[in-house]
């Protein structure tokens, strides 16, 4: 999952316990401190685990390079020009007389 995805998801809960203990009695100031200070460490911990999730795959090779480019060309779809009259494209030539060559 993603890290920014897990930070959202733990302060909504984290909000969503701040109601609940907002209405169980403790005051409302109370209670927005503890949600805070639990949001800042749970914040803190996913930039943690981020970092060190980074350098613990090492420094990437060419060989590892070359694949993920391959990879992603293989993966991408050709799409055709719809439009040869658009801006900036060059018309194709049209057919005709052979073009004399040099033999």
């Amino acid at each position: 999952m993603n890290v920014v995805f897990r930070t959202q998801v733990g302060m909504l809960l984290f909000l969503l316990a701040e109601l609940w203990l907002a209405q169980s009695g403790l005051s409302g100031l109370m209670a927005s401190v503890a949600v805070a200070v639990a949001a800042s460490v749970v914040a803190t911990a996913a930039l943690l685990l981020a970092a060190v999730a980074a350098r613990a795959s090492g420094p990437l090779t060419p060989t590892r390079i070359r694949t993920a480019i391959r990879d992603r060309e293989l993966r991408t779809a050709f799409l055709a020009q719809r439009d040869p009259d658009a801006r900036g494209r060059r018309r194709p030539r049209a057919p005709g007389r052979p073009v004399p060559t040099a033999a």
